[in-house]
């Protein structure tokens, strides 16, 4: 039994081994690329992929390349649960929960409206809202991995990484420069930026390029955001739930194994009995998760459906970051900012 069990692993080794590796040499190139370069590292991982595209049609490295866009990705996303503890969201009082939670909701739903008016899926808007209003290209990868399967979801999903990715850069340059403009205080600031921003290195740089106390608060909204990953899976999965029953599959479990690793590692982080290194090591694991993973699916990515992708979905992706915007102003102008 054991010599059996053994033979059947080492031949899955053999499979995937081709494609995992190819996909970890793409997400270091894009780690180094990205640190020379200061750009997003995902969009880097995301070109770099696609440019070796051919690898993920026919081959020894298919099995493995969709070995790590689904289980490699699943497993950073897990790992994101060790950025947040309960105590950073309550040392800020009710009201910026109050507020993200408002904004990500709203955001969301107009998403989905919107993309429905537009011709497309309601999935996509959940998707490119989601990405919006949570974190970014993580939230984008994690609603991807919890999503029903469709022909277009892969194509929809880097898409959705690549434009957020890009408008992530371009908020981090202009945010600042509007809470200068709107003459926000230091506290404000840090709402306003880590409520809008959409990717978590983007809103430490800007928050901490206005100054520390404004980027201290932006981390921890931004944060607050990023725990608001687990109710929005929660329900991608239940939709995933009602597809899979209709087409008389297997019904998926209600909370999928990564979001049930996200919960257990915020709670353990939560404890504080993490030491800072372990904490720091574990966080990298999953940023080295994730851009691996995306390097995975830019391989698995035809340039040609994505250099057809049109107008609309832009304009929805840059309509969702303008709306996020005035919402957050909004949601600050009656009073939803730090208790101190």
């Amino acid at each position: 039994m054991i010599t059996l069990a053994l033979s059947v692993t080492q031949q899955r080794i053999r499979t995937f081994a081709p494609g995992v590796v190819v996909s970890l040499i793409v997400g270091a190139a894009a780690s180094f690329l990205s640190e020379h370069y200061a750009a997003p590292v995902m969009l880097f991982a995301l070109l770099l992929g696609m440019a070796l595209n051919f690898l993920a049609v026919d081959g020894p490295c298919k099995a493995g390349i969709e070995f790590t866009a689904r289980t490699v990705l699943r497993l950073g996303v897990a790992l994101l649960g060790m950025r947040i503890t309960l105590d950073q969201i309550a040392s800020l009082g009710w009201k910026p929960v109050a507020l993200v939670v408002g904004l990500v909701v709203v955001t969301i739903l107009a998403a989905v409206v919107v993309a429905k008016a537009l011709g497309f899926s309601r999935l996509f808007g959940l998707l490119t809202g989601g990405a919006t209003a949570i974190c970014g290209a993580s939230a984008a990868l994690a609603l991807a991995a919890a999503l029903p399967q469709h022909p277009r979801k892969e194509h929809a999903t880097l898409f959705t990484v690549i434009g957020v990715s890009a408008l992530s850069t371009l908020a981090m340059i202009l945010y600042p420069m509007i809470a200068r403009w709107l003459h926000l205080s230091p506290g404000q600031a840090g709402v306003f930026l880590g409520a809008t921003i959409h990717d978590v290195a983007q809103v430490v740089g800007a928050g901490y390029s206005l100054s520390t106390e404004t980027g201290d608060i932006a981390t921890v909204v931004k944060l607050m955001r990023v725990a608001m990953l687990l109710p929005v899976i929660v329900c991608a999965a239940m939709i995933t739930r009602h597809h899979g029953l209709e087409a008389g599959g297997q019904r998926p479990p209600l909370l999928p194994w990564f979001a049930v690793g996200f919960l257990l590692l915020a709670c353990v982080n939560s404890t504080g009995w993490v030491p800072a290194a372990v904490q720091g090591g574990i966080n990298e694991l999953s940023r080295g998760c994730l851009v691996v993973a995306i390097s995975a699916l830019g391989m698995k990515t035809q340039l040609k459906a994505l250099a057809s992708v049109g107008f609309k979905p832009i304009a929805l992706m840059v309509g969702e970051s303008v709306f996020l915007v005035l919402l957050v102003l909004a949601l600050m102008h009656v009073g939803l900012q730090p208790s101190a």
